[in-house]
């Protein structure tokens, strides 16, 4: 928080709008000197305070998101989580409590392989591995940086203004869902999904980096690089910044059950206003949003209180949430290697259950037996 100053709230501000590439672009939207822009954020780098990437379209390279919430079975923790990371399509996995105790997960795997996934997991309970589980379908993800608005730069301060929140929703459906833009596959290669799985390691990665990772000149990868901006391949422009310290505020994924299409319609636009709402996606094939909420402890109960209104006004039907574990976090980028340029993506539902027998027989045979202690990562990602 020390670090939130006008000018680092302004340049993170256009860096999220247009992209943390292009310093130079930033320094002139955002009103500050290029040398400010670039030490600066060269700072907040090195010190682990800042950090960019790229969430691609996964609609759009032909593969579907998933949130999966598994309850192990007492004792076989460290099993069930091995067992999420078997299909090697998973994007995240973490601890949580609460509706679930086990773990969240999300995974992106081939749009025509959701239900062989979902015979996959649902093996999980027939081994004895888990004894439940919920997976929800979603859409693209929208992933916002905190309203500064809410923030006093001279306290260094947050104000959390829920009444002044509350009557931003609406329990009427004041406008009609718009069609889905953007959603439509696009065409791509390997060479593609190469240099997006690097930007979703480091958004600012450089042009010279693409070009020696793919054996090509520099104006080919800036060639490449600018169709994948033009197809809509990058779905959006994340940026990794704590806006009060982990160790006095919650990590949670909330879901919103809207009482009807048309009222999620009119209220979704007012999560982006929300400081503590990181990110949010619809789920597909219901009246629900699921949202990523990043709270002060002490505010917890006012977060509860909150949801409970709109349930009482009937702008939602119902909610519920997990707490999520941030030291646990395991995240990878998607599963590039499993796609071929002549044939595309690669699922063996048969390969995968074949590993997670033989880890089932290792498991009975003595192994995963120690408890394993997880130590906080060095910048923690709210995503």
């Amino acid at each position: 928080m020390s670090v939130l100053d006008e000018e680092n709230i302004r340049v993170i501000g256009t860096m999220k709008k247009f992209g943390p590439r292009n310093l130079q672009q930033v320094a002139r939207r955002s009103k500050v000197p290029y040398p400010t822009v670039y030490t600066r954020i060269n700072k907040l780098q090195k010190e682990g305070l800042f950090h960019s990437w790229v969430y691609p379209n996964f609609s759009k390279i032909g593969m579907a998101r998933a949130a999966v919430y598994l309850t192990p079975s007492p004792g076989r923790e460290l099993l069930a989580r091995e067992g999420l990371r078997i299909p090697g399509y998973w994007i995240r996995i973490i601890r949580c409590a609460g509706e679930c105790n086990g773990y969240y997960s999300l995974h992106a795997v081939p749009a025509q392989n959701r239900q062989e996934f979902e015979q996959y997991l649902e093996q999980l309970v027939t081994l004895g591995l888990a004894t439940d589980y919920r997976v929800f379908w979603l859409e693209e993800l929208t992933q916002n940086i905190p309203n500064f608005e809410y923030y006093d730069m001279k306290k260094k301060t947050w104000k959390f203004n829920w009444q002044a929140w509350l009557k931003l929703f609406h329990d009427d459906g004041r406008v009609s869902r718009s069609e889905e833009k953007g959603s439509l596959k696009a065409s791509f290669d390997r060479n593609d999904l190469l240099i997006l799985k690097e930007l979703m390691k480091d958004g600012r990665t450089k042009l010279s980096d693409f070009a020696k990772l793919l054996g090509i000149t520099l104006p080919a990868a800036k060639y490449r690089f600018d169709n994948i901006v033009k197809k809509g391949l990058i779905q959006d422009y994340c940026i990794d910044i704590l806006p009060y310290p982990p160790e006095i505020s919650d990590l949670c994924e909330v879901r919103l059950d809207f009482r009807d299409e048309n009222v999620m319609t009119t209220n979704e636009k007012i999560l982006k206003l929300l400081p503590f709402v990181v990110n949010y996606s619809r789920i597909r094939g219901s009246n629900s949003i699921t949202v990523r909420a990043y709270v002060i402890r002490s505010e917890m109960n006012n977060l509860n209180s909150f949801l409970s209104a709109l349930v009482r006004r009937k702008v939602l039907d119902r909610f519920s949430y997990v707490v999520l574990f941030p030291p646990t976090i395991e995240a990878q980028t998607f599963s590039y290697e499993y796609f071929d340029n002549g044939s595309g993506w690669r699922y063996d539902n048969r390969e995968f259950l074949g590993s997670l027998r033989k880890l089932l027989s290792n498991f009975e045979k003595g192994e995963y037996q120690t408890a394993v202690f997880e130590q906080p990562p060095a910048l923690m990602s709210l995503v």
